[in-house]
């Protein structure tokens, strides 16, 4: 691969190289509002602030599940381009979700997912989103992911 898809050793460089995800790239991400905040060796933290428009139930005022499930999916990805040291394409193979209890209305949702493997054509992430405390997580998943590249 091009040296422009390697990530930078340092910590601020790689959180603002893999930010661009977030704002630039994948314009899902940008509409839902997704902000890439902390970044590891194998581990991604990004919010998903609260915003009326991706309420799923007026009643509960609840964020819809496909804002969370596209939360834990964007997370996970960049969780497996942090252990790579680089970018690659990927696809999501599997991503199973457990909803642990309901966001509260009004918070921001918090995830942080850690890519724990990598074979030469999987990797392997756990994820959790939380509220504040990741000890009273909202929920949780794990995800299998291919490597595309050659």
């Amino acid at each position: 691969m091009s040296d422009d898809f390697t990530l930078p050793e340092d910590k601020a460089e790689r959180l603002a190289r893999c930010a661009v995800f977030y704002t630039d790239v994948v314009p899902h991400n940008h509409a839902l509002g997704l902000r890439l905040v902390d970044v590891g060796p194998a581990e991604a933290t990004v919010e998903l602030p609260y915003a009326e428009h991706l309420v799923g139930n007026p009643e509960t005022r609840v964020i819809a599940g496909g804002a969370v499930t596209t939360l834990i999916d964007a997370t996970c990805g960049t969780a497996v381009f942090l252990k790579l040291g680089r970018f690659a394409p990927l696809v999501t193979l599997d991503l199973r979700i457990d909803y642990l209890r309901p966001a509260r209305p009004g918070v921001v949702l918090t995830c942080v997912a850690e890519c724990y493997r990598l074979t030469r054509q999987v990797a392997f992430v756990r994820a959790l989103v939380h509220q504040g405390d990741p000890g009273h997580p909202v929920a949780s998943a794990q995800g299998t992911f291919m490597r595309t590249e050659e």
